[in-house]
């Protein structure tokens, strides 16, 4: 009888949790400020994206549902085009993500993935403050030259992998695992910072810096002026990750019994060989992608990831029998991976598409900002918030020139100001969107990434906004 009660609670505070996300789009709809959202459909795109953040961290249905209400409310309410919405379910990222996942499955399929994962184990040890700190750090460094998409794509794999080696298939229900794979999308989200080759987000600015300067920007200069926030973020960060992590709690195994497993590993097979040359010539072509861009033109990190997974299906064994088939195949790939990321790419192009995030953009320019502190920690707050639910594209091209307004019209110089916009813009930590849906992809629950990400948000837009504060006062942004 208790065992029913307690269902029928559980029940009750599911179907709670599916009404209220609903309730929430309508009282958004209905009550949103008119003067701000001026139109029907800022207002619903609003209630669209706060519906999928509700429904995500309560968990009311499953994460790839979600992921498609852009589609239901756009349909049943006509707030945008169409086309701009379901464009974002066949973009380049989610076949970067199809083709990194395929790749992947090859290496469980052959047993590469435990060659793979006893490796790095040998290396880096079990102890979780080092395993957090190792692909927080890892994910950051190859962030600052290189598309936060590719590293999370290339690197939360291996992870995973190295994961399931330690008998962990279950990321959601193993707080060490969900850090490990966390630490990934947060130090490619912080790291992007690093230089102009970061993010698209970065060139965006760069575009506004010097139609502002009326000369050509030199890369290095952004290099110095962001170092000393880099160094911060980069402390912060793993101070908060090391907190946050559970006492006491190391993964299974010593690094000694790793280093003695890897040499007692067999040698490495033929086709473990194929199926590591394949995945490295991915990586290495979509890192190296500015040096062959002018000849092949159309070989984006995307398609180099698909067609290494169409090559990985016409390798055959030592028998001539094809090793990787699709029916087994398409059993593997992580599916909701894709529709999740996706999800967070339809919800921020309809908040872009309909005005929504330009109207939040203007509501903070009639705040009365004289250009002190308080301008700085409002713009460092927005656009972190900003980019949680849209991309960080999409938020520099929104955030960078109402910033660069306001300031004009105080009479300031909005240079420095442009640059502390940067930061937010690089930043997010809450909601599965963007690179962050890769871990949840793979089991991380969007509930224990808001929980973690909201404390450590509010933390960085204190220390951020206190040091870009002082940083200005000293002209180092100038």
């Amino acid at each position: 009888m208790g065992k029913r009660t307690n269902q029928g609670s559980v029940f009750d505070c599911v179907i709670f949790h599916r009404v209220f996300g609903v309730v929430l789009f309508l009282l958004c709809v209905c009550f949103l400020p008119h003067t701000i959202f001026t139109t029907f459909a800022a207002r619903a795109a609003v209630g669209t994206v706060l519906w999928m953040a509700y429904w995500w961290i309560t968990e009311a249905v499953d994460y790839a549902i979600t992921a498609f209400l852009p589609i239901v409310v756009n349909a049943l309410f006509s707030m945008t085009d169409m086309t701009k919405v379901i464009a974002n379910y066949a973009s380049e990222t989610i076949l970067l993500l199809l083709g990194a996942s395929i790749l992947t499955v090859s290496w469980e399929i052959v047993g590469l993935d435990k060659r793979i994962a006893c490796t790095f184990l040998s290396i880096t040890g079990t102890s979780l403050t080092t395993q957090i700190l190792f692909w927080f750090l890892l994910s950051a460094v190859l962030s600052a030259v290189l598309p936060n998409a590719v590293v999370v794509a290339a690197i939360t794999p291996i992870a995973v992998s190295m994961l399931r080696y330690l008998n962990i298939t279950d990321v959601s229900k193993s707080e060490p695992a969900s850090l490990i794979l966390m630490s990934i999308a947060w130090g490619a989200g912080v790291g992007g910072l690093a230089s102009p080759l970061g993010g698209a987000m970065n060139l965006v600015v760069i575009n506004y810096i010097q139609e502002l300067t009326g000369k050509e920007y030199m890369y290095i200069d952004w290099v110095v002026k962001f170092a000393p926030i880099m160094l911060l973020l980069l402390i912060s960060n793993c101070i908060y990750l090391v907190c946050i992590k559970p006492k006491g709690v190391s993964l299974e195994g010593s690094k000694e019994y790793f280093i003695k497993m890897r040499r007692q590993m067999h040698k490495i097979s033929r086709v473990e060989g194929i199926y590591l040359v394949i995945f490295l010539a991915a990586t290495v072509l979509a890192f190296t992608r500015n040096l062959y861009a002018g000849w092949l033109a159309n070989l984006k990190p995307a398609y180099v990831f698909i067609i290494a997974a169409v090559i990985s299906f016409l390798i055959r064994d030592e028998k001539k029998e094809k090793i990787l088939k699709w029916q087994h195949v398409q059993t593997k790939v992580s599916w909701s991976l894709m529709y999740i990321f996706a999800g967070g790419l339809a919800a921020g192009t309809l908040l872009t598409a309909t005005g929504a995030d330009a109207c939040i953009g203007q509501w903070v320019s009639k705040l009365g900002l004289t250009g002190g502190f308080l301008t700085v920690a409002v713009i460092v707050m927005v656009t972190i918030l900003l980019s949680d639910v849209t991309s960080n594209t999409a938020t520099a091209a929104v955030a960078v020139p109402i910033v660069i307004s306001v300031i004009k019209g105080i009479g300031s110089d909005p240079l420095p100001y442009v640059y502390i916009a940067t930061i937010g813009v690089n930043l997010s930590y809450i909601l599965p969107t963007s690179i962050r849906s890769v871990p949840v992809g793979y089991g991380l629950k969007p509930s224990y990434m808001f929980r973690k990400g909201l404390w450590l948000t509010l933390i960085v837009i204190c220390i951020m906004s206190v040091s870009a504060w002082w940083l200005m006062q000293k002209g180092w942004f100038r």
